[in-house]
């Protein structure tokens, strides 16, 4: 597609509902960025809960990557905008209860049941709602963008999802150093009330074509019993959960590494790269890699993600720090755009739409995962050699590259064959 294609769909290949909806993306990536920039630091320094704020972390990311599946529910049952709606505003009612953790004048509310029962409480409603947003965006952002618009529908929406992503901490940096931590929760509350109202005033519901296969959760268990019976499947996604499992760290534990051993406080700036990478290389990596097989991209990825750590622990400097991240942008640049390409291969032929909507699984198996790594490394390390925090990642990263390879041999002529 020309230049001048590309401008003539960005005039007529869409309609306000897509453009109202990737703008409600937007701010609430903001939101979300923004609180995931500090929401470690913040449990574990102004929460109380030092040795397990990444773990409670991972536990919130993992839930809002695993429950679109059942989300996904609600979303043919009750329409676009009313689901679209409720997650704004279980988002805005969750996010206030994180902040009000962290604030003395809330004491008497979370010490009846305990702070961290309390967090975790507010932790997970907060999840349930962002669980929401998923399928309401990309199902509206699909369903409203015509045929010709389509190569550029999902790299619009992609680009705003990042642009929210590295804004997100800078808002988050701001609010912090001029009014505190636990007011960066109460932004994104503030800003997931304003996207309900939003929602309410301008967002139009957008009718079923008629041809959809509606959910229900007998379905949805349906397809969860034949995915998790696909091993070959199954066993990739866990593989690549590797690559979110060093991912997540950024946010896991660089904050605390930028703190407590660079002595670098704006730690929200360097969380920010890698968004801001993958917005500057996406674009250029897809023309530079369009001719390498899906399979060799998913392999320099884990390459670029695994340097990228050991760049960090090698050099231990604010500078590498900084040229890490833009690394591990990089690699996020890299390989997300083709791993939906190469995962689908693995589907069975006449049920790739089934199996892929379970593609996202090894984001919440890498968060899972990352919190409780996060924590132990920086328990055992982060005082005595904290270089070795970043060897072990880029060792996991190291491990997941052979992994990938040794799958492929494995299975490759299998799918071939399948495909």
């Amino acid at each position: 597609m020309s230049f001048s294609d590309r401008l003539s769909v960005l005039r007529t290949g869409f309609t306000s509902t897509f453009w109202i909806a990737n703008t409600l993306e937007l701010f609430e990536r903001l939101a979300f960025y923004g609180s995931k920039a500090i929401l470690a630091y913040y449990i574990a320094n102004k929460v109380g809960l030092h040795d397990e704020a990444a773990t409670l972390t991972g536990w919130f990311s993992t839930l809002i990557f695993s429950l679109p599946i059942i989300a996904g529910v609600f979303v043919d049952r009750y329409g676009f905008r009313k689901t679209l709606m409720t997650c704004f505003g279980i988002f805005a009612f969750g996010y206030l209860s994180i902040g009000l953790a962290g604030m003395k004048w809330s004491a008497a509310i979370t010490d009846v049941v305990g702070v961290r029962n309390y967090l975790i409480f507010a932790i997970l409603i907060t999840a349930i709602g962002g669980s929401l947003i998923k399928p309401c965006i990309v199902g509206t952002v699909a369903k409203t963008s015509t045929p010709e618009s389509k190569p550029l529908v999902f790299s619009i929406y992609y680009t705003l999802v990042n642009l929210g992503g590295a804004l997100g901490p800078i808002v988050a940096l701001n609010i912090r150093e001029d009014w505190g931590i636990e007011y960066v929760l109460i932004m994104s509350a503030v800003t997931s009330a304003i996207l309900f109202v939003c929602t309410f005033l301008f967002f139009k519901d957008v009718e079923p074509t008629g041809d959809e296969d509606k959910r229900t959760f007998g379905k949805v268990f349906q397809d969860m019993v034949l995915v998790f019976k696909n091993f070959r499947f199954i066993s990739f996604l866990v593989i690549f959960s590797i690559f979110w499992l060093i991912f997540w760290q950024i946010f896991y534990l660089l904050p605390f590494y930028a703190t407590e051993v660079l002595k670098y406080k704006r730690f929200e700036i360097l969380e920010s790269l890698d968004a801001l990478a993958v917005i500057i290389l996406t674009v250029p990596m897809g023309a530079l890699l369009k001719n390498w097989k899906p399979f060799y991209v998913m392999i320099l990825g884990f390459v670029l993600a695994s340097l990228a750590w050991f760049v960090v622990g090698a050099m231990g400097t604010t500078l590498f720090v900084i040229v890490g991240v833009f690394l591990f942008g990089l690699a996020d640049a890299t390989q997300t755009p083709r791993f939906y390409d190469y995962v689908s291969s693995f589907a069975p032929k006449h049920q790739v739409g089934t199996f892929m909507g379970f593609a996202f699984l090894p984001v919440a198996i890498g968060s899972f995962t990352a919190g409780y790594m996060a924590d132990w490394l920086r328990l055992t390390f982060m005082n005595t050699n904290p270089g070795m925090m970043w060897y072990v990642l880029s060792g996991l990263g190291a491990v997941g590259t052979l992994l990938v390879i040794v799958h492929h041999a494995f299975y490759a002529d299998s799918v071939e064959k399948q495909n």
